[in-house]
């Protein structure tokens, strides 16, 4: 019997071949992208989960009251970790770690760049990268180990058990003996690197991490399997008023597993709440959808030919089958059906998975040969076999044999309302799917275009590293007589990555109880003209000007807080260092927009060891004045080679999760809007079918095209104006959700509801075009002999 159904199957598969096709299509595009974005989910649900202490790593954040306000981060003092490993029995390792750097190495006569890490000695103990060669536990406990990769290991030493033990010149400045080689870090990965340096090494470049007032390293913990998280969380909460005596500006410590950080990093009131997570689930329910959609497609294609079965069942029920028969034949016809689109389906996602890897900047592969995906792959296509065969088995089986046997069967109204608002959740699906994806893309260009504060074109940074940071005057002083270069200065830290802080700041009239993280850089001399910011008072850091050894300009958002309208000359004070103010500049989005501008201070640091040269170029001669500040580099730091960095690119890069949301949503309103036209298609054709004897005697008694094609699609199209009704409060609460994410955003206007609208209702009006058009040019005899 169960033979007799499939063959039953195919035959009708083959006998109705546009209808067949359109069916398989649509359930293939649904199932395809539905897999597409399982993978994805998969992925990013698994990043960082593949530490083998992943149940006990922990990382600890801040929770700062001050002025009323409740701010939180990651961000930590440098010294925290050891000081907790000390104090709290519960923790068996502790490290700090401060953000990557990009460094400078030398063997004999080979000169790399790497990007690497600082942290402390029982930072392998805790974390799983394993290691080649080397002991975990002794890897970085003296200030001239280092720790290297696989591949750095390859690259200086040609293999790993070769680098063991053998000198590393770091920043031409300190010798270094490799300890240990750990695997290349993989792709599950949010942290990667290829070194690892000792903690002291951090400290002896950064003292300002010494102090407990200032924040910028993360600290993380590996607890004891035994330990109580409630506890301990109470426990750590007051431990830094042993550090901050001040009741106007109290800091509580907690801590998030360490694994939660990649999806949910973003802090609200100083609790967590969102970040990549909102993705994970928004594309989770986005595949529901699309399944949903799919299966809704062939529910409504099934019952639009309907009419031409309906003589096939009466035939089968006077001959004695039963609706249960009936009902199997049918489900086994949608599964058929399923079984033949998910194996297209799963041949599409294998081809585009490549394209797809490249757009999410992912390394996805198809499991193939994991059990548990087959099983939830068979498990996908029995459930969607079952979800779309169901309706249509149920309806079909339904039919009188006396009603079908003499005509065409009559359909109920509850089964023409089902349809109809089958359609109308498809086509809301959609609307709030093209108005999120208008929403992401028109974010995404508002980030990229938004004025910023300073100008961000022509800008290259360049490492200061070598001989360089002794030879900085001498390098500014070459390039400034090279064609396509117009100005030159120095910053520490490149403008991207100013998030540390500190509340070691005094000035005069200042608030007992205030006590406000400022953030902080140090710069060189035309630092201002450089960056093209605009000064709102006073003046840029000058040679004319000894004092200025001591001076400080600070941004408008720091003014506030001094409250004082002639800032100019004022005394004020970081870290003991007494000065004056000389400069305010207008506020720069240094940082992503998703964080308020922080206040900020900058000092005059044109005699630093460490940072990056910062070099305006004229427009066009990007190529030219590189050419001539390689020039530059190599003859004053032949050792070292040649790297820049483009400051557009680094700002890029804070909204490379925004850029790929914004790819992928695009994608998935274009196949949502697709496969639910597909369904409208199967309404249309139902209509039609339907009223073809309607049509021919219309046509036979005079009807224009015109009335004729009203006829047929105002009905459809009044069901996509229903859904834009629907969808738009649902969109409008989804969108304003999702830009409170940012603290400067676009505003969400009445005029992309229009355009989705109408861009709905034009996508809608040509898929109905197509069977009406069809039906109106039939000629209105063969119309009449249908019945």
């Amino acid at each position: 019997m169960l033979k007799n159904y499939f063959t039953i199957a195919w035959r009708n598969i083959v006998r109705n071949k546009s209808f067949s096709s359109i069916n398989i299509f649509g359930l293939a595009l649904g199932m395809g992208c539905s897999l597409l974005i399982v993978l994805w989910v998969n992925d990013e649900r698994g990043i960082d989960a593949f530490h083998e202490k992943d149940n006990n790593l922990y990382s600890v954040f801040e929770r700062q009251y001050h002025d009323g306000q409740i701010d939180a981060g990651h961000n930590t003092p440098g010294l925290l970790a050891q000081e907790m490993k000390i104090k709290f029995p519960e923790i068996e390792f502790a490290s700090s770690m401060a953000w990557n750097d990009l460094s400078t190495f030398k063997v004999n006569d080979k000169i790399l760049n790497e990007e690497g890490n600082y942290a402390s000695p029982d930072f392998f103990m805790m974390f799983s990268y394993p290691l080649i060669e080397g002991d975990a536990a002794t890897a970085l406990k003296s200030p001239s180990n280092i720790a290297i990769s696989r591949k750095m290991a390859n690259d200086f030493f040609g293999s790993p058990e070769k680098a063991m033990g053998k000198s590393m010149l770091f920043k031409n400045s300190k010798d270094l003996v490799v300890s240990a080689v750990f695997e290349n870090i993989s792709t599950r990965s949010s942290t990667k690197f290829d070194f690892i340096l000792p903690w002291e090494v951090f400290l002896e470049a950064n003292s300002w991490a010494k102090e407990w007032g200032n924040n910028g390293p993360a600290t993380y913990l590996s607890l004891r399997a035994d330990a109580d998280i409630g506890a301990f969380r109470n426990k750590i909460k007051s431990l830094m008023d042993l550090y901050s005596k001040d009741e106007n500006f109290r800091i509580e410590l907690d801590i998030q597993k360490y694994s939660d950080i990649y999806l949910h990093s973003h802090f609200e009131n100083g609790e967590l709440k969102g970040g990549r997570i909102q993705y994970v689930i928004l594309f989770s329910i986005v595949a529901a959808f699309i399944l949903l959609i799919a299966c809704i497609n062939f529910m409504n294609l099934s019952t639009a030919r309907s009419v031409k079965r309906a003589r096939e069942i009466g035939v089968r029920k006077v001959a004695g089958a039963l609706r249960s028969s009936l009902i199997k034949q049918f489900i086994g016809e949608a599964l058929l059906t399923v079984i033949i689109a998910f194996a297209i389906g799963l041949l599409t996602v294998a081809l585009i998975l490549p394209v797809f890897n490249g757009i999410t900047d992912k390394h996805i592969e198809m499991p193939l040969v994991s059990p548990p995906f087959w099983l939830t792959i068979l498990l996908l296509a029995a459930i969607t076999g079952l979800v779309s065969g169901s309706y249509p088995a149920l309806y079909l089986s339904s039919f009188k044999p006396v009603g079908v046997l003499k005509g065409s069967p009559k359909f109920g109204s509850k089964a023409i309302w089902l349809r109809k608002g089958l359609v109308v959740f498809q086509f809301s699906l959609s609307i709030i799917l093209i108005v999120g994806t208008m929403v992401v893309s028109k974010q995404v260009s508002y980030v990229q275009s938004v004025n910023l504060g300073y100008n961000r074109s022509n800008l290259i940074f360049i490492p200061l590293d070598g001989d360089l940071p002794k030879k900085y005057n001498l390098f500014k002083d070459q390039a400034m007589t090279m064609p396509g270069i117009s100005s030159v200065t120095r910053i520490t830290t490149t403008p991207t990555s100013i998030t540390n802080g500190t509340g070691g700041v005094l000035w005069e009239g200042k608030d007992p109880s205030s006590k406000v993280q400022f953030t902080f850089a140090d710069v060189g001399y035309d630092f201002t003209k450089v960056m093209e910011l605009s000064m709102g008072e006073g003046r840029d850091f000058s040679k004319d000007f000894a004092s200025d050894s001591t001076a400080y300009i600070i941004n408008e958002t720091a003014l506030k807080l001094l409250n004082n309208k002639n800032p100019i000359g004022m005394p004020f004070t970081m870290w003991g260092k007494k000065g004056t103010i000389v400069g305010i500049i207008r506020d720069i989005h240094f940082t992503s927009l998703h964080e308020k501008i922080n206040p900020l201070i900058l000092r005059l640091g044109e005699n630093q060891t460490y940072g990056s040269a910062m070099v305006r170029t004229e427009s066009g001669k990007t190529k030219e004045a590189l050419a001539s500040l390689g020039k530059i580099c190599r003859d004053l730091n032949p050792q070292f080679p040649f790297t820049f960095k483009f400051s557009d690119e680094e700002y890029q890069k804070l909204y490379k999760s925004e850029q790929i949301v914004s790819s992928l949503s695009t994608a998935f309103a274009f196949l949502g809007i697709f496969i639910s036209c597909l369904g409208l298609l199967g309404l249309a054709m139902f209509t039609v079918e339907q009223r073809t004897r309607e049509v021919g005697i219309r046509k036979v008694l005079g009807a224009s095209l015109g009335s004729l094609f009203n006829l047929l699609s105002k009905e459809l199209m009044m069901l996509v104006g229903i859904s834009l009704v629907i969808a738009s409060p649902m969109a409008w609460l989804i969108i304003t959700d999702w830009l409170k994410g940012y603290a400067y955003h676009i505003d969400v206007t009445v005029w992309i509801f229009v355009i989705a609208g109408l861009l709905t209702f034009v996508v809608a009006l040509i898929t109905i075009s197509i069977q009406t058009i069809k039906a109106m040019f039939t000629d209105p005899v063969k119309s009449l002999r249908t019945e």
